[in-house]
């Protein structure tokens, strides 16, 4: 008859756990879902029913389509809104890049499908060599000016990966994931996947455009349900989007311009001075956004923008354990990701009204909590005591009288090695 099905609860249930507990793979969230009854219950599977296999939720999630993930994804941000956590009036978008499951040693040659190693021998017959060794080889490949292009690379297993230099340098096959975060609330309120080697200025219109979409329907379900309340969602959507150096051209800018937007995008250093014939309409937007982010009020915007931004990296993918993807294909990465982005703006509700956004965390400040209280009825002043101890030698003991000032009583010369008065 085969395993049976699994109910969208529980898959979804289970995608939530992998960002809460930190699990990068499919695999570990089914180990850890039959390890934790406490997780049991959240899911809602009784002491006595199998915890789905890690195949099993690798199935529903092919089967489920990628809208049904955005819905879900769009269901939190509306859960976000009726608590006053998206106001959607300032933006702060930036990238980062995920490293794919794919090797860089199995690239292979798009035109004729010839991996790394053989591409070299064949450059070195070509140079005269009939055997050469690896030393020779590697020799041959340091000479080279390009060696990995995109454009002539490709991935046998992920056509989707690309090959990209990571935050910390190594060069891995990546894709590129970019948030569009709420300034006012952190809440990230949409998120984009796309490939490594585009550009951010080439990203950015889409990820503008889905958070854009996102703020509109929110504040028209927002004036649906409540048409005699002042929205929260801001009515006008997004008015102002930041963001770093690498967003900033002259093209980009006029494309923010033609939707509505006001920029307040770092700009780079230029060498010398640009020369502006025939691009009077990039020349306004770009000394325009020059002297906004000059400003107080755009400093104060980029600052925020690291600060929240960055979080939201940090959260979702060093934390959160998907800094490296163990699925293939653009299509079941962005599934994964959505609900892992989701969970993290869950989190944004559990922190204002638990004060900690993750289990871990509660944890912790449950044992900070402990700490505190432990070290408050330790460090209450021993009023019969008649000195001060060598263990606390600043404890003070007051006079009963509030307007007399502070006496301490002195101890006798005693031995050092005593430990008494």
């Amino acid at each position: 008859m085969g395993r049976p099905g699994l109910a969208p609860r529980i898959y979804f249930g289970s995608l939530l756990i992998g960002y809460f507990e930190g699990i990068d793979s499919e695999r570990g969230i089914a180990w850890r879902l039959a390890d934790s009854l406490a997780l049991r219950q959240f899911v809602r599977i009784g002491i006595t029913e199998q915890t789905p296999d890690h195949s099993t939720i690798s199935r529903t999630r092919r089967l489920v389509d990628v809208e049904t993930h955005r819905a879900v994804f769009g269901w939190v941000l509306q859960l976000l809104a009726d608590r006053g956590l998206i106001q959607g009036k300032r933006v702060g978008i930036d990238a980062t890049t995920l490293e794919a499951g794919a090797a860089v040693r199995s690239i292979v040659r798009g035109d004729s499908g010839a991996s790394y190693e053989e591409f070299l021998m064949g450059l070195a017959k070509a140079s005269g060599m009939e055997t050469p060794t690896r030393e020779e080889l590697a020799r041959l490949d340091r000479k080279r000016k390009k060696r990995t292009s995109n454009k002539e690379w490709m991935s046998p297993t992920d056509a989707d990966a690309r090959i990209a230099k990571m935050k910390d340098g190594r060069t891995h096959l990546a894709h590129k994931a970019e948030h569009a975060v709420d300034l006012d609330t952190g809440a990230v309120v949409a998120v984009t996947l796309q490939q490594a080697d585009k550009g951010d200025t080439t990203t950015m219109d889409l990820t503008l455009c889905e958070a854009g979409e996102a703020v509109a329907e929110l504040a028209v379900r927002e004036a649906e349900l409540h048409p005699d309340v002042m929205p929260r969602v801001n009515v006008r959507g997004i008015e102002e989007t930041v963001a770093d150096k690498g967003y900033h051209s002259g093209a980009a800018l006029e494309r923010v311009k033609s939707c509505g937007v006001r920029s307040y995008i770092a700009e780079r250093k230029q060498k010398g001075q640009r020369h502006w014939e025939g691009k009077a309409a990039q020349q306004q937007v770009v000394y325009a956004n020059r002297r906004r982010v000059q400003g107080t009020y755009g400093k104060s915007l980029l600052k925020r923008r690291g600060e929240l931004v960055e979080r939201s990296f940090a959260h979702c993918y060093d934390t959160g354990g998907m800094r490296r993807t163990h699925l293939r294909k653009h299509s079941n990465i962005l599934k994964r990701q959505l609900i892992h982005v989701g969970a993290f703006n869950l989190s944004l509700i559990f922190r204002r009204l638990l004060g900690a956004g993750t289990p871990r965390e509660w944890k912790n400040l449950g044992g900070k909590l402990f700490l505190f209280v432990f070290a408050l009825l330790i460090s209450r002043p021993d009023r019969n005591r008649s000195c001060r101890s060598p263990i606390r030698a600043s404890r003070v003991i007051w006079s009963a009288t509030p307007a007399l000032p502070a006496r301490t009583k002195t101890c006798r010369k005693l031995p050092a090695y005593t430990t008494g008065c």
